[in-house]
């Protein structure tokens, strides 16, 4: 799975947030820009930290089917030699 574009995803939402609150609130230009730089800082390490968990929650979930053997793989593996049709002893003579 890709996570590379999760923290600047989840830290550009919150200052989208942080935009159209400071827009409704009149807030002072100096005053917003400080708050909206602790806003993305914050929300960028947090981003950060849900995409380290969910990059070991699917780094755990490969690794556990990889450490058993692949049922479906193996029974794949079985059908296609089964299905292969076996020439008749009559035709293997001939030849």
């Amino acid at each position: 799975m890709k996570t590379k574009p999760i923290p600047a995803i989840i830290m550009l939402t919150a200052g989208f947030v942080t935009c159209i609150v400071g827009i409704l609130t009149h807030i002072e230009t100096i005053r917003f820009v400080k708050v909206l730089l602790i806003v993305l800082l914050i929300f960028y390490v947090l981003g950060c930290i849900v995409k380290m968990i969910i990059d070991s929650n699917f780094k755990e979930m490969e690794e556990d089917t990889t450490d058993g053997e692949d049922v479906s793989e193996n029974d794949e593996a079985d059908g296609e030699q089964e299905q292969k049709p076996e020439e008749p002893e009559e035709e293997q003579e001939e030849k």
